[in-house]
């Protein structure tokens, strides 16, 4: 089993990058493999809404000269996704939208690659505006059938300059039960899998055709 996470904010060692680190310390203790990576510096642009992705069905975005290329064999190969972002204006930053957007657009074109993945959402925030980011992660997991993991409240942390997330107390305790359920669900998911075979789904037609 492995965990891919990404820190959507540009700093390497900022607040968004504890509190993901602090779920995959977690995930890891319970003997399953992690890779991390920060998005937050690299240019990356939006989607161009050209469909490419599904007329060449080649698991490539068209835009080829950024991240979201290079990340996407580690977000397929993974059995659950960790993302991270700081808050702007009540919601994620433009860099992990970009990146997302076309992520998972590209997995929707392909056969619906996220499809029953486990995926966690944590969110770092200075004072408020956290849960309206938080809400805007969880759906992009909801949309392509992944099972989305809670906590003990919701998955945000509050602080400013570079690390001082680590001093909110119930912060830091949400993202370590994240990463405890994150972990315990991956090994539920391997144990079972055998047993119960995925349900098969029924994508409406018009799915792979929804950008305007």
């Amino acid at each position: 089993m492995k965990v891919f996470a990404i820190n959507g904010s540009p700093k390497e060692n900022g607040n968004t990058a504890l509190a993901v680190r602090t779920v995959l310390c977690e995930i890891e203790l319970a003997g399953i493999e992690t890779e991390f990576a920060t998005i937050g510096q690299k240019p990356i642009r939006g989607c161009l809404a050209c469909g490419t992705c599904a007329e060449n069905k080649n698991r490539q975005c068209a835009i080829n000269n950024d991240a979201v290329n290079e990340l996407l064999p580690k977000m397929l190969e993974a059995d659950a996704l960790v993302v991270g972002s700081p808050t702007y204006y009540s919601g994620l930053n433009g860099t992990v939208k970009s990146f997302l957007d076309r992520a998972f657009y590209v997995a929707a074109a392909n056969g619906s690659l996220f499809r029953h993945k486990v995926g966690a959402s944590v969110i770092a925030v200075r004072r408020s505006g956290g849960i309206p980011a938080f809400d805007q992660l969880n759906k992009y997991f909801q949309i392509s059938e992944m099972i989305t993991i809670g906590s003990s409240y919701w998955n945000v942390i509050h602080g400013t300059t570079p690390g001082e997330a680590a001093q909110d107390a119930e912060g830091m305790q949400v993202m370590r039960n994240l990463g405890r359920n994150t972990a315990w669900l991956l090994k539920l998911i391997e144990h079972g899998k055998d047993a119960v075979p995925p349900p098969q789904p029924e994508l409406p037609k018009a799915r792979t055709n929804f950008i305007r």
